[in-house]
């Protein structure tokens, strides 16, 4: 193939040519057609065989792409990835295939989408460039293409996930008339609408804060280094730490990295990339520093400020050694356990491993503790920084929203599109924000919507009233928002108004108003933008916060963010107004708190309440999930599953998710389930116990153990991770235990946990076993949920006493 390439028809014969020997495969269309699919699948397959990277990516625009030809890709190989751009009604047409092998890389950009027609004979125009042609190119190509995939806008696909697209596919097309779905039973032709223009936004680098040349940590900077230092002294190689927006956890990364020679800073926006440079640049002048992404790869330094778009590529991946960096951190930690940071996390090996985070609650059920092996070194929330002086207190305004979110679509993680902004899109709603602002607002304005017509809508609804309003997002035109930045840090503009430019890696510390006109769909995304106005600045005394409360989803949640009771104290009070900080005001207008009174009321029981957090879950991973993934994954406390069902096997039951011979199996187990999700535990010793007993296999986990036949592998459990030994294996006696100790390890486990178990076993001294009897067909069954219970009690316990050893600090 020449360098550059025009191809009319025919595109599949070098696709099919390329694809034969790819390591990399990247397909990003607008829709799928399974006559399309049906072509790629068998070279598809034999490519995830090899080990190639191959992930799709297709959108559902319009309820063209066919849910059968979806339910085929998903089916090739389970190495494939797949994904659905949720399109909420925006167009979307892109038509590019990434196909890799080593050095050597293809691009085909142009009109075929992934159907027969459009890869063989139909009228199609795509150019084809090779790597020698134009490696800058499809370097910035594969680095679109990955944010675009991870996107929150893309939903991983899987059996769960294609169901419901399935069902939204049918009613569509139910409202379709004839002639409109006609077309698709004449196999496909491929949708050419005018699109809206996508433009990435330019890179910020704020400027630098009050640091004197000479740079030193400050305020809790100070305490999170020791504790770090104390973590690596302690053994630890991995930490995370968590500090409010606001406090430093840039520069305090940067005075950490003193300790290592090369250091990889990950992040997943670009401006956090230059922000991260520029604080290390001010702490380590002496060190080299550089910058991977879609367009520069500057990895020869000794610090590597690296996007995660581009490093999850194996190609960019792999480039690197496993051992080759020190210290990896990585900035946004609530993102970590995201698939796109999986693949590096797992990939590199470094000495030390940290991970910065203002939001690292399982709000929007991604749990990190795993990740840093339970060890949280330093945290500060952003409550406590405000008492402490750290941070601006808040002056918070509720004001009534009349609109009736019960009436919009809930589309799993976020309300519908088109219907939302039905509601939005009026001018008396336009008005009563306009009234609020005027009311509550201070000088400098800071406006989070929910969509980019909206914000654009109420910006020109503000300019008309006589403001200086602009609107910053990814369509803006005329202003870069550097200069957006400047202009009102120097009283210039009034108010921005802004989708999600602002969540991370931006700082205005002049910014002394705050105002929401959106429902809170994410947590972490409000916890994020609150943050924004909370910087301290000079002659700003307060930040202002103005929220428009509706009975949309997590309403009543959202507040418990600022409420300086305990979650445990909330649930039991009747009061719905948030307890504040001292320096803090909260009003609320009088609806808006009989309004959350009436949601509190109509509350859902508990038992549906975990039945749509489980669904949600289940379809997230795209089968039934373990008790330990519902536990990690799950908005709902996983505790209320024990105390609602007595086991979650026990709910599993209730929901109709076990098959007819596991209600059997059930039926025979359901009393040790339970025995075993409830026995007490004062140290994590009996699961370390039993799972030594599971580990012998489904047939021979009911088998008598001994002491001494278990305090190897007791032994090796508390000692392989140091957060381990230190909750439960670190006092006087044991200190200097060695693994030649095993006697006295074997006396340990005979005098507890042994004697303690009680229920369901027996010890006489010599031998420990469970006075269990099951039948050869349930014992398997039974096995692999006590596997289950086992690994979930275990990581909720460590869990939990991390973070009651955390909060006695």
């Amino acid at each position: 193939m020449s360098d550059v390439k025009l191809i009319t028809s025919q595109l599949i014969k070098d696709l099919l040519q390329k694809i034969e020997y790819a390591n990399t495969i990247y397909i990003l269309v607008s829709f799928s057609m399974k006559t399309g699919v049906d072509l790629l699948a068998p070279a598809l397959k034999r490519a995830a065989e090899r080990g190639a990277d191959i992930k799709i990516c297709s959108g559902d625009y319009m309820y063209v792409t066919q849910p059968e030809a979806l339910k085929n890709l998903i089916h090739i190989h389970p190495g494939i990835e797949v994904r659905l751009w949720r399109s909420d009604g925006k167009s979307f047409h892109p038509k590019a295939y990434l196909i890799e092998n080593g050095d050597a890389s293809t691009l085909y950009v142009g009109s075929s989408n992934l159907s027969a027609s459009a890869m063989t004979s139909g009228v199609e125009w795509n150019l084809a460039v090779s790597s020698k042609a134009a490696q800058e190119t499809i370097d910035e190509a594969r680095d679109k293409f990955m944010k675009l995939f991870y996107h929150e806008q893309t939903l991983p696909l899987n059996e769960q996930t294609l169901k419901r697209y399935e069902d939204e596919y049918e009613r569509s097309h139910q409202k379709l008339p004839d002639f409109a779905r006609w077309w698709t039973k004449e196999d496909e032709k491929a949708l050419m609408v005018g699109g809206d223009r996508q433009e990435e936004t330019s890179v910020v680098a704020d400027p630098p804060g009050s640091y004197t040349t000479n740079i030193q940590p400050r305020g809790p900077q100070v305490n999170a280094l020791n504790s770090l230092t104390d973590t690596m002294e302690e053994g630890y190689d991995k930490a995370m730490v968590v500090m409010a927006t606001g406090l430093g956890k840039t520069y305090l990364a940067a005075f950490f990295a003193r300790h290592f020679s090369r250091v990889l800073f990950i992040a997943h926006r670009e401006e956090i990339l230059f922000q991260a440079k520029q604080s290390f640049q001010h702490v380590l002048p002496e060190k080299s520093c550089g910058i991977i992404n879609g367009k520069l790869k500057e990895s020869h330094t000794d610090h590597v400020f690296a996007s995660i778009f581009t490093l999850a590529s194996d190609k960019h991946l792999t480039s690197f050694k496993r051992d080759e960096f020190d210290l990896i951190i990585v900035d946004e930690f609530h993102h970590a356990a995201a698939n796109s940071y999986s693949r590096a996390l797992d990939y590199f090996q470094p000495k030390f491993l940290l991970g910065l985070t203002a939001t690292p609650d399982r709000m929007d059920g991604k749990d990190v503790f795993a990740l840093c092996q339970g060890n949280v070194a330093f945290q500060m929330h952003f409550l406590e920084a405000i008492q402490i002086g750290w941070l601006a207190p808040f002056h918070y305004y509720g004001v009534y929203d009349d609109t009736d979110y019960s009436q919009v679509t809930w589309l799993g993680t976020r309300y519908d599109q088109e219907e939302l902004l039905a509601k939005q899109l009026k001018e008396e709603m336009a008005e009563k924000i306009y009234q609020a602002w005027l009311e509550h607002r201070q000088s400098r304005t800071l406006a989070f919507g929910s969509s980019i017509r909206q914000i654009k809508f109420l910006a020109d609804y503000f300019r008309r009233k006589g403001v200086r309003a602009v609107d910053l997002h990814s369509e803006t035109q005329g202003i870069s928002r550097k200069e957006a930045i400047d202009q009102i840090t120097a009283g210039k503009i009034d108010i921005i108004f802004t989708v999600d430019l602002f969540n991370e890696g931006t700082d205005i510390p002049a910014l002394d108003t705050l105002l929401f006109v959106r429902p809170t769909e994410s947590l972490t995304i409000f916890t994020q933008q609150i943050g924004r106005g909370l910087r301290l600045s000079k002659n700003k005394e307060h930040c202002v916060v103005i929220d428009l409360i509706g009975n949309y989803r997590n309403a009543d949640l959202k507040l418990g963010l600022l409420d300086t009771r305990s979650e445990e104290k909330r649930e039991k009070s009747r009061e719905v107004v948030p307890s504040v900080p001292a320096s803090c005001t909260i009003n609320m207008d009088l609806q808006v708190v009989n309004l959350l009174k009436e949601i509190k009321k109509k509350q859902q029981p508990r038992k549906q309440k975990i039945l749509m957090e489980y669904e949600r879950v289940k379809e997230e991973l795209g089968y039934r999930p373990t008790y330990l993934q519902f536990h990690r994954l799950g908005y709902e406390n996983s505790q209320a599953v024990k105390q609602e069902f007595k086991s979650y096997i026990g709910f599993l039951n209730w929901a109709g998710e076990l098959s007819e011979e596991e209600q059997e199996a059930f039926q025979e187990g359901e009393a040790w389930l339970a025995e075993a999700e409830k026995t007490a535990m004062s140290k994590s010793y009996k699961m370390v116990v039993l799972q030594y007993m599971l580990n012998r296999g489904p047939e021979d986990w009911l088998k008598p153990v001994t002491p001494e036949e278990v305090a190897p592998y007791f032994y090796d459990y508390l000692t392989s991770k140091e957060y381990r030994r230190r909750i439960d294996f670190i006092n006087k006696d044991k200190m200097n235990w060695t693994a030649e100790d095993m006697d006295k390890v074997a006396k340990l486990i005979a005098r507890m946990p042994m004697t303690k178990f009680g229920g369901s076993t027996t010890f006489d001294g010599k031998i420990f076993k469970l006075d269990l009897n099951f039948s050869r067909e349930a014992k398997k069954y039974i096995h692999k949920w006590t596997e289950e219970i086992c690994e979930y009690r275990m990581e909720s316990y460590f869990e939990k006493k991390a973070e009651n050893m955390e909060s006695s600090l």
